[in-house]
Formats: C-alpha cells, sequence, structure tokens
C-alpha cells in the first residue's frame, strides 16, 4: 500500500478556533467531509460550510455536562481503524463506521487555568478527556492519520495540504504524530504536578515544549540545548545569538540582581556565573564605574546586569569595555544607540516573570532536585555575638556582602565595603584559601580593607579566618554560625575588637 494518503475526512474538535478558517476552507475546497462537535460544528456552519455532527454518527448527543463527546467506537473505529487489515476493513463496513483521515484537536487550556487562580471545579473541569484520547488514537495510526495537536501547527498543516492537494506522506504523518505525543505527555506531566504539588509522591516530571538548539554546549566538541521560553523574560534588542555559557552567566546574573530589586542603583558584572564587581550608588553611573573597580581585568568578556535602566552616561563607560551581554530592566534610547555601537554585544530588557522555585541538575543516572534559596539575610536575622556591636553602616555593608556571597560558588568569602565588593574568594576548597584568595585580590586592585566587612557562606570551623581577616583590616564579620567551634572565633573576635554577626542560614552553591 502507497505511503501517500488522500484525505477524504476530518474531524475536528477545538478549543481555539484562532488561524482554523483558512483550514477549514481548504478542506472543504478539497472536497474533504469535516465532521465536528459544540463550539467547533457552530463555528465551521458559520463560515457556510457543511459540518456532520458527531452525533449523527454516534446517535448520541453530547452528554454529562459535554464532558462526553467524541468517546464513542464509531469515533475512535475510525480513527483507529487499519486501512491494509482485512478484518478491520470488514468491520467497518460491518458497523457502518466513517472513515476518518484527518483529526484536528486543540485541548483545553489546562496549565492557563491554573496559572490564572482558577479555583479547582474550574482547573479539573479544565482537563481534557476526549481531546487527548482523539490526540493519542490519531498518533498511534500515523500509517493512516494525520493529527494535528495544537493551534501552533496550523499553518504547517495548511502548508501541507494545500501543496500536496489533499495528499499526505507517512513522513509527514509521522512528524506530526511526534508532535502530538509532545502534546500528550506535557499535558499529562502539568496534570500530574498540579495534583502533586506538595510533593506527596516523590517523583521529578518535567516537559518543556519550548527548546532550542545551540552552535554547541560547554565546550565547541560539545552539542548544546536550551528547553525553555527566553523570549518570556527577556527581549533580546541586539546582539549575537547566546550560547551555553552566555545563558549561565545570565542565570546567575538575574538571581544576583534579584537581591537588589527595588534598590538604590546597582550594577554588577560577572565572569563565570561569580559576581568580580558590585557597587550600590545614588547614581548608575557610579556604581558602574565602582563595580568595574573592583576587578577591571576579569570584566572583560563578563556580564553586566542593571537593577534600574541603563543611561547614556552609563552606557558611554560601559562601551569602553569588551563585554558579552547587558541586562537592564530599560534602556535609554540614547543608551541603546551607543551600546549597539558594538554588533555583537547582546542586550536583553529583563521582563517581569516569575520563575522557578525548583533547581535542578543531573546526578549520577539521575537528578538532584531542590527548592531554590529564596533566603535574603535580614537586618532581623542577625544574632549579635561579640561584645563589639556593627554599626548602622557596617550592618548595611554585612547584608550587602552576604547577598553577594549566596550567589558566588562555595567555599567563598567576600569583602565589601561601603557597598562595594571589593573581591571574593570563589570555588575553593579550604575556607582560609578563599579568604587570602580574597584579600590578595582586593589589594592587588588597590583596596583599602581598613574597615571592611567580611561574609562566608557557612561557618568557620576555626579562628583561623577571623584571624587572618582582622590582620587584613577588617572590622565585622557574618556567618551562619554552628560550628561545635564558634565560640573559638567569638573570643578571637571580642579581644581584637572585631563585632560578628549569625544569621543562622548556610548559604553553600556548589
Amino acid at each position: 500500500m502507497s505511503d501517500i494518503k488522500t484525505a477524504k475526512s476530518a474531524l475536528i474538535s477545538v478549543f481555539h478556533k484562532d488561524g482554523l478558517e483558512p483550514i477549514v476552507k481548504k478542506l472543504d475546497e478539497l472536497g474533504v467531509t469535516i465532521y465536528s462537535t459544540g463550539g467547533t460544528e457552530t463555528f465551521i456552519k458559520d463560515l457556510g460550510i457543511n459540518v456532520v455532527p458527531v452525533e449523527d454518527v454516534t446517535s448520541y448527543p453530547s452528554i454529562l455536562g459535554g464532558r462526553v463527546k467524541t468517546l464513542h467506537p464509531k469515533v475512535f473505529g475510525g480513527i483507529l481503524n487499519r486501512q491494509d487489515h482485512e478484518g478491520d476493513v470488514a468491520e467497518m463496513e460491518q458497523y457502518e463506521i466513517p472513515q476518518l483521515d484527518i483529526v484536528i484537536v486543540d485541548l483545553y487550556p489546562f496549565e492557563k487555568t491554573v496559572a490564572s487562580g482558577a479555583s479547582e471545579q474550574d482547573i479539573i473541569e479544565k482537563i481534557d478527556i476526549g481531546g487527548i484520547s482523539l490526540i493519542r488514537a490519531a498518533a498511534k495510526n500515523f500509517k493512516d492519520v494525520l493529527c494535528v495537536s495544537s493551534m501552533n501547527d496550523y499553518d504547517e498543516f495548511l502548508q501541507v495540504i494545500t501543496e500536496g492537494e489533499g495528499k499526505t506522506s507517512l513522513k509527514d504523518r509521522k512528524r506530526f504524530a511526534a508532535k502530538s505525543f509532545n502534546i500528550s505527555s506535557h499535558y499529562d506531566t502539568a496534570i500530574f504536578n498540579y495534583f502533586n504539588a506538595e510533593n506527596e509522591e516523590v517523583v521529578y516530571k518535567a516537559n518543556i515544549t519550548e527548546g532550542k538548539k545551540l552552535r554547541y554546549g560547554e565546550n565547541p566538541h560539545q552539542e548544546g540545548f536550551f528547553f525553555g521560553d527566553f523570549d518570556a523574560m527577556f527581549d533580546k534588542l541586539h546582539g549575537k545569538e547566546l550560547s551555553y555559557n552566555n545563558l549561565l552567566d545570565v542565570d546567575a546574573a538575574v538571581n544576583l540582581m534579584n537581591e537588589f530589586k527595588g534598590e538604590a542603583p546597582t550594577f554588577a558584572i560577572l565572569k563565570h556565573n561569580n559576581a568580580c564587581g558590585l557597587a550600590q550608588r545614588e547614581t548608575l553611573h557610579q556604581a558602574y564605574v565602582d563595580a568595574l573597580a573592583g576587578d577591571p581585568v576579569s570584566a572583560f568578556g563578563g556580564i553586566l546586569i542593571s537593577n534600574t535602566t541603563i543611561d547614556a552616561s552609563t552606557a558611554e563607560e560601559i562601551h569602553k569595555l569588551f563585554c558579552e551581554v547587558v541586562i537592564a530592566p530599560a534602556f535609554d534610547a540614547d543608551a541603546l544607540e551607543i551600546l549597539k555601537g558594538k554588533k555583537n554585544r547582546i542586550l536583553l530588557i529583563q521582563k517581569e516573570t516569575e520563575q522557578p522555585n525548583k533547581t535542578v541538575r543531573t546526578c549520577l543516572n539521575g537528578v538532584l532536585v531542590q527548592d531554590k534559596d529564596a533566603k535574603t539575610d535580614a537586618a532581623e536575622d542577625l544574632k549579635e555575638v561579640t561584645s563589639e556591636k556593627p554599626s548602622a553602616s557596617q550592618i548595611e555593608d554585612l547584608l550587602f556582602a552576604s547577598k553577594i556571597c549566596k550567589h558566588t560558588k562555595s567555599n567563598t568569602i567576600v569583602l565589601a565595603k561601603g557597598k562595594q565588593l571589593c573581591a571574593s574568594g570563589t570555588g575553593q576548597t579550604s575556607r582560609v584559601d578563599a579568604l587570602r584568595q580574597a584579600i590578595e585580590k582586593a589589594k592587588s586592585f588597590n583596596f583599602d580593607l581598613e574597615g571592611a566587612v567580611m561574609a562566608s557562606d557557612a561557618f568557620f570551623p576555626f579562628p583561623d579566618c577571623v584571624e587572618i581577616a582582622d590582620n587584613a583590616g577588617i572590622k565585622s564579620v557574618i556567618q551562619p554560625g554552628g560550628s561545635i567551634k564558634d565560640e573559638l572565633s567569638v573570643e578571637y573576635c571580642n579581644k581584637n575588637n572585631i563585632s560578628m554577626v549569625m544569621t543562622g542560614t548556610r548559604h553553600f552553591k556548589h
């Protein structure tokens, strides 16, 4: 039997009617018999096109408030029969089942209904039963049937039947079957995750329908993909395509800058997912200048992000630096023209969007899933454990440093002064090494650490870190505490007039 099939009939039952009109008109023009139900049937009739109600085939009306319309052997027999199977052909004739060559279904919008905050009753009614069954049946029988499972595929389907004059190839039908099972698996995953919101079933299910192949992965010899809706988070105004590494850095930048949302003008520069410069000032221009001073060497090729609109004076400073990506909630028109002066520089407007509250990463032969670290240390969390108390300005710097520390690779130490990142020690196997790295780096860029503060992502097991910090001029420390030897660090601080606060919250980032 030929792989080419000529469509003589189609079942159409959709929620969204957008884009359906040209398809219906083309099918009618090709002489295809159209079967339909409910609102879709009315829509087709209103176009002046003949349509056969499904209830005329099944001899059953739509019942149970519309919950049962197409669930009938004469419908599913028309879809699932094997046209080259002698027994199926005979039973089709015996039971007067019409052949269905095309099935067009658009499911009830379950995810949108959940996202809208609708009642549970409304959400449950948006769990499609007949539609999902039609999709699975038609996709399973792709050898004979072409299934269109989403309004996003209407244009492609219209092109196929127009160019083929109603004929479809096995390759076309199998491609649309793959699209259909993608739709059905995603739909079922969304429903399961709704019912399992409290994680009573310890199961991980994810299905992302938006995806893009990248030029390569972390290195050129690795294949890379991004699965997610980038356009929902950003408006890309200019520049080359984002790479795998760009996306990781953008993610790190966004998570870090979320800590400073709504605060005074703040600018950060990141490299390899860590902040190498960050400052908060009265003007964004000064915030950028002071962020760059934190490490002008590492800033080369970095990711830049602001918590407020980038103006022309800030753009002029940025333009002097080679950087991969600049992110802001907005750009002034003249700032945008300046930054567009480098053709490959990627410019992104960050939109107000809700981000996932879980983090996921591969591990061994599975994945690790955890809640995001949504805890930001605040003044009310601070427990003053030394006789020397931090001043108001020191508390501001301690909290400032803590925010950066939370988003820096562990083990980490962050040094800050006057709401400016002086230096950090990142990803070290020893906290002492992280501190020494930070001090050496700060001094190499001519920072005076006298009166600076220190933040640590985890407790100090020994007093060596506070002693090294003291010798460098650091006068106040923030750390989670929790070591059985906390008192040793406290004692050293008390003897040397250093203030220390504990938060009770560790911020490892591996």
